[in-house]
């Protein structure tokens, strides 16, 4: 049994052949003797989550009202009236007193039927030279620009944040792995610094899409452009955008924006999602590398002494979330010929979600590393397992002359030799080295020790400390610079 909801305006039910929508879309109705049925009513329905794009929405008519007038296309009069008109539909929706119906299927003809409410007939004249197919995809392209400055922001503050920790730990080691396996010792502050290199490239990638984004396809119309002289060039300005497109039928059709927003979402959430998973290996008790604090770590209904790192962990669960809306919208574009198709409706809420994901995982985690307790004397401990300065007994006996693959040799083998007794290489006797290469002397205890092999690193981007102070001092002037000091 169908009830009011079912039926748009209340209807209790639609009569045979007919349907409650009859004559309601007055923008392209008039090829039609009946509206659709009430189920294809809510099936393309889009206005339910497309109207989160009215600023943009209105923005973008409000500038081809303007062009309609310079153009003499409507007159001045009437170019002022849309203006007005639009600018207190703007004020009803922000106010909550807008009406939204789904009978008028989008954001775009809600606004414009409560617009010819407000100016009367003058309204009707909005969509001259202009068709949804160019008008959607200014809107949300507008809408899109929005988001992914927001997301530039998050980025910013995960440099910001991770740089201020690692300004904090200059000179505490932990081990560095590959393979996740013991490698070499790092410094906390590099390793941190890897991460903020990260963001840093999101930030930059973000800024270029944004530039390849900013391209208005007002003026395309339909697919074909049109007869009324426009001057779209004007509309872009107006907006914010820095050029137009050169095809009107790719104009229409190109989705890329969507998809290189999407690719750049994907890859913020996999940085955000190798973060969170150090982060949760090192919270637990066998590493101890990090305590997390209560605000942002959660307990068992079972188990009293567990302390879940579930932001971390909900983190990276979400980055599989925002691949799909990328895989789904590439999927959508794939089998597509020119130009609109109605399957582009389904661009807006993959990436609307996948907005909001890449946006609060951004915030939150940049808010909860500033809370995380290092344990740098674990850290330190953890050196000591795994023969992290074997690398440094190589180049001690590369120091003395001999050839690199001999001296790996060497070192491999007095890795064995401490592995067998149980001993680190610091701990074996001159007699013990000297067995393994004659060139060995007592110098070679000041190679071992793992902060003398983080601070022999100063190579550009190296651990070292000089190193470091330049990928602290290098990070401080990216931070400056986009925040437009």
């Amino acid at each position: 049994m169908k009830d009011s909801r079912d039926f748009p305006d209340g209807e209790k039910s639609a009569p045979a052949g007919q349907n409650a929508r009859q004559g309601a879309n007055k923008a392209w109705g008039g090829r039609f003797s009946s509206g659709p049925a009430a189920s294809v009513v809510e099936f393309t329905d889009s206005q339910h989550y497309d109207r989160a794009m009215y600023e943009e929405d209105i923005k973008a008519s409000r500038a081809h009202a303007e062009m309609l007038g310079r153009q003499g296309i409507i007159t001045a009069d009437e170019a002022a009236s849309l203006i007005g008109g639009l600018g207190q539909v703007l004020e009803e929706i922000r106010q909550g007193k807008f009406e939204w119906k789904q009978s008028l299927e989008d954001v775009h003809m809600n606004i414009e039927s409560r617009l010819i409410e407000i100016v009367g007939d003058t309204g009707k004249k909005l969509h001259t030279a202009r068709s949804r197919n160019d008008q959607v995809g200014l809107t949300f392209r507008l809408f899109v620009v929005k988001n992914v400055t927001e997301w530039q922001d998050g980025c910013l503050q995960m440099c910001k944040s991770l740089g201020r920790i690692a300004a904090n730990h200059q000179n505490d080691i932990l081990p560095g792995c590959t393979h996740f396996q013991p490698a070499q010792p790092v410094s906390l502050a590099q390793h941190l610094l890897a991460y903020a290199s990260m963001f840093r490239r999101d930030y930059e990638r973000i800024g270029e899409i944004i530039e390849r984004i900013s391209v208005s396809p007002l003026g395309a119309a339909a697919l074909a452009g049109t007869t009324y002289p426009v001057d779209p060039r004007f509309v872009a300005e107006k907006v914010g955008f820095r050029d137009i497109y050169s095809n009107s039928m790719d104009a229409v059709s190109d989705r890329d924006f969507v998809l290189e927003a999407l690719f750049a979402a994907s890859l913020v959430m996999m940085h955000l999602s190798r973060l969170c998973e150090e982060i949760i290996i090192w919270s637990n008790p066998a590493f101890g590398f990090v305590g997390l604090p209560d605000d942002y770590s959660t307990g068992s209904s079972i188990m009293p002494q567990k302390r879940n790192p579930d932001v971390a962990e909900l983190t990276r669960g979400k980055c599989g979330r925002v691949y799909g809306s990328l895989m789904s919208m590439l999927v959508v574009m794939k089998g597509l010929p020119l130009a609109y198709n109605r399957d582009m409706q389904e661009d807006k809420e993959g990436f609307m979600d996948a907005s909001s994901t890449v946006s609060s995982s951004l915030s939150i985690m940049a808010a909860m590393l500033g809370h995380l307790h290092f344990n740098t004397q674990k850290m330190r401990q953890a050196c000591g397992q795994g023969f992290l300065n074997a690398t440094e007994f190589a180049d001690y006996l590369v120091s003395k002359g001999i050839p690199f693959r001999e001296a790996h040799h060497a070192a491999g083998k007095a890795v064995s030799m401490a592995e067998k007794r149980g001993v680190d290489l610091e701990s074996l006797s001159l007699d013990d080295l000297k067995s393994i290469s004659p060139v060995i002397e007592d110098d070679i205890y000041r190679w071992l020790p793992y902060e003398a092999a983080v601070q022999r690193r100063n190579a550009p981007g190296g651990t070292g400390p000089e190193s470091v102070k330049a990928q602290l001092a290098e990070l401080d002037k990216f931070v400056l610079r986009s925040q437009g000091g």
